[in-house]
């Protein structure tokens, strides 16, 4: 089976030859049509004369069976408003070598840091911003946020609404050491991703991001969450009514836990694609707030 890595860039593409997403990409930010759904103030206000606060680096993390590109209307939102945006490539490999990974990456970035996760990423950001004084707001997007001990699987089954266990297509794979190792991969079935995964967007731009999804290392499921950032971190966090992948509810749940300043909006699982404004404006609103 051959993964190319660039599925949403395209998928993007493919959208924009319909006009659907090419209008909501050009449109302002200060008009963005999710009125009513949490909106904050117009991303980049509060970075004016006067204020006190640099503006961080935004760092956005994807998560499973998705790439970077995921986030490139909010990119292109964040980048227009003089931010600096950098969307590491999650690794997919399991919690403990992936939070390591972005940990590692973490310390490149100079000044404050504003980390976004979205979905498994959720969970990367909080083991692997523990620890990181560079790091003053997480943001969950749709995402699961454990706790310390916590493994995403025993997670994902504690509220009903999640359809993404049934969906799951399991792959062998070589670990390529010579010595007969082997692991799992999962991917969501093609079939059934656009209804799982992707629900609000369009039905040919969903099968071109199926089609080429990154699979995740089974073990991601099963690492236990060895540090919970959000009990020393301030959050922001969306939920993501209408998500077949991660129960609303467990969102919900993981928010008021975390104490996060929360949004709820009508969305699928990826709402960095389908509300890029309201999910930028979210990321702007941590930035700000915890730059005063």
């Amino acid at each position: 089976m051959t993964i190319r890595h660039f599925g949403f860039r395209r998928a993007l593409l493919a959208t924009a030859l319909t006009g659907a997403l090419l209008s909501a990409l050009s449109a302002p930010l200060a008009t963005a049509r999710d009125a009513g759904e949490g909106l904050g103030p117009v991303p980049g206000a509060g970075f004016g004369p006067g204020h006190s606060g640099p503006r961080p680096t935004i760092v956005l993390v994807h998560g499973a069976f998705a790439d970077a590109s995921s986030w490139s209307g909010v990119v292109e939102r964040l980048q227009s408003e003089g931010y600096t945006v950098v969307a590491p490539a999650d690794p997919l490999r399991g919690l403990t070598t992936d939070s390591a990974y972005i940990a590692s990456f973490l310390k490149s970035v100079k000044g404050p840091i504003v980390l976004v996760g979205h979905s498994y990423g959720g969970a990367v950001i909080t083991q692997a911003a523990a620890g990181d004084k560079d790091v003053k707001a997480l943001v969950y997007i749709s995402s699961f946020v454990p706790d310390k001990g916590e493994d995403l699987g025993t997670l994902n089954n504690k509220f009903p609404g999640s359809e993404l266990n049934p969906a799951l297509v399991q792959v062998p794979f070589d670990n390529g050491t010579g010595k007969g190792g082997t692991g799992t991969d999962l991917y969501i079935d093609t079939a059934k991703f656009h209804r799982v995964f992707t629900a609000d967007l369009d039905p040919v731009q969903s099968a071109v991001l199926g089609a080429s999804q990154r699979p995740i290392s089974a073990t991601a499921f099963t690492d236990k969450t060895k540090a919970a950032a959000w009990h020393t971190i301030p959050s922001w966090a969306l939920v993501a009514k209408e998500d077949r992948a991660i129960s609303p509810e467990l969102e919900r749940f993981e928010a008021k836990r975390a104490h996060s300043h929360t949004i709820e909006i009508n969305s699928s699982h990826v709402a960095m694609i389908s509300h890029p404004d309201v999910v930028t404006r979210l990321i702007d609103d941590a930035a700000v707030t915890t730059a005063r």
